[in-house]
């Protein structure tokens, strides 16, 4: 993140990691960005470490400030909205399964639920 800021120009004002789940609005540390007007560019590595759900309302409300928000890799699923039901679908999947079986087991899960998602999308388009 910090090669990419450089290779942009960007001047870091402020590095945040912030544990907790993209489903949460209980995320302190990234209130503070979003309330910091002095944050022109907010860059995030990935658009579900910022939020699970509704990163583009974030981003136009970003936008009004005059500020900005930046995904460096975004998902190769946003093209087709069928990708993009399916990987909404896992996060549900993903919260739940932390919530029911703790952190730990919940990626072995969410693994194998995101596959068996996968195949049953992909079977339904081969039909």
């Amino acid at each position: 993140m910090r090669g990419y800021a450089a290779a942009k120009g960007y001047i870091v004002a402020k590095e945040v990691s912030e544990m907790a789940s993209g489903l949460t609005d209980h995320r302190p540390q990234l209130s503070r960005l979003l309330m910091d007007p002095t944050i022109g560019t907010l860059v995030v590595e990935h658009q579900d470490r910022l939020t699970r759900f509704g990163a583009e309302d974030i981003r136009q409300l970003l936008e009004t400030q005059g500020r900005q928000l930046e995904v460096l890799f975004p998902s190769e699923t946003d093209e087709e909205l069928m990708d993009e039901l399916v990987d909404d679908f896992v996060a549900v999947l993903t919260s739940l399964a932390a919530r029911l079986y703790g952190r730990r087991t919940a990626k072995r899960r969410a693994a194998h639920m995101q596959a068996c998602v996968k195949r049953c999308v992909e079977q339904a388009g081969a039909v």
